[in-house]
C-alpha cells in the first residue's frame, strides 16, 4: 500500500475514546494502526471500516517485544510512524489502597506507565530530526483523576496518571529541538466500556450530574482534542496538559 503522509498509531483503539480518535483520524487523512490487546473482533471491525489505509495489530503494550514488533508491523505495511496516541490502559475494581495487591498495583503501572514510555520511545526513534525522522506528535491519553486523586476508588489509576502528566512534561522538554510535540489530554467522566470494568457501571451517570456541564462526556469529544493536538493547527503547543472534563 502507497504510504501516505501522515501514520498514526493508536494504541488501545479497538474500543471508546481509541476507536473515535483512530476513525476521525482517518476521516483526516491519517493511515491509522488500531492496537488492540484482547478485543481482536472490535478492532478488525474498525480498521475494515476505515478501509486499506488501516491495520489492526495485536500487541500487549506491558510487553517490550509486542511494542517492538507492533511498531515494525507499522514499518512494514504502512510507513514511517509521524504520531502516537498513548490510549491503551486500564482501571480495576473500586479498592481502598490498604486492600490493594502487588500484582494490581504492578500491573495498573506496567499498562498505563511503562506501555506509555515504549511506545514513546519506539515513535520516537522513527520520528526525531535526530534520527533521521522528519518529527511528529504525541499525545498521551491521562486522567482528570491525575489531580483528584482518586480516593476510595482507585488511588493507583490515579497515581498511574500523575506519573503520565509529568512524563509529558519532560518528555516534550527532551524532544522538542527534534521536531517532536508531546502533549496530553485529562478526560472527565467518559461514557465508555471502562467504568463498568471497575465493578460501578453506574458511576458515570452518578458523578456526571455534579461536573459544571452536567453531563458524561462522550468518546468522539476526547477524540477531537486529541486529533486536533496532534495537527499543525497546535503546532506552537507542547507539554501541555489538556483537560476535558466538563468543568470538574
Amino acid at each position: 500500500m502507497p504510504s501516505p503522509q501522515k501514520i498514526l498509531v493508536v494504541t488501545g483503539g479497538g474500543r471508546g475514546i481509541g476507536a473515535a480518535t483512530a476513525l476521525l483520524a482517518a476521516q483526516r487523512g491519517y493511515a491509522v494502526c488500531v492496537n488492540y490487546l484482547r478485543n481482536g473482533e472490535a478492532a478488525e471491525k474498525l480498521a475494515r471500516h476505515i478501509g486499506e489505509t488501516a491495520i489492526a495489530v495485536q500487541a500487549d503494550v506491558a510487553s517490550e517485544a509486542d511494542v517492538v514488533r507492533l511498531f515494525k508491523t507499522v514499518d512494514d505495511k504502512l510507513g514511517r510512524v509521524s504520531a502516537l496516541v498513548n490510549n491503551a490502559g486500564i482501571v480495576d475494581l473500586r479498592s481502598r489502597v490498604e486492600n490493594m495487591s502487588a500484582e494490581r498495583i504492578q500491573r495498573m503501572l506496567a499498562v498505563n506507565v511503562t506501555g506509555s514510555f515504549l511506545c514513546a520511545r519506539e515513535a520516537i526513534k522513527r520520528m526525531s530530526t535526530r534520527n533521521g525522522g522528519k518529527g511528529g506528535a504525541i499525545v498521551n491519553v491521562s486522567s482528570v483523576a491525575a489531580r483528584l486523586g482518586g480516593p476510595g476508588d482507585y488511588v493507583d489509576y490515579a497515581a498511574s496518571k500523575g506519573a503520565i502528566d509529568t512524563f509529558t512534561v519532560g518528555l516534550a522538554k527532551e524532544v522538542g529541538p527534534e521536531g517532536i510535540r508531546v502533549n496530553a489530554v485529562r478526560p472527565g467522566v467518559i461514557r465508555t466500556e471502562i467504568h463498568a470494568t471497575s465493578g460501578d457501571p453506574g458511576r458515570v451517570d452518578r458523578i456526571a450530574a455534579s461536573t459544571p456541564l452536567a453531563r458524561a462526556g462522550e468518546a468522539e469529544e476526547i477524540a477531537r482534542s486529541i486529533v486536533w493536538l496532534l495537527s499543525d493547527e497546535a503546532s506552537y503547543i507542547t507539554g501541555a496538559l489538556l483537560d476535558i472534563a466538563g468543568g470538574r
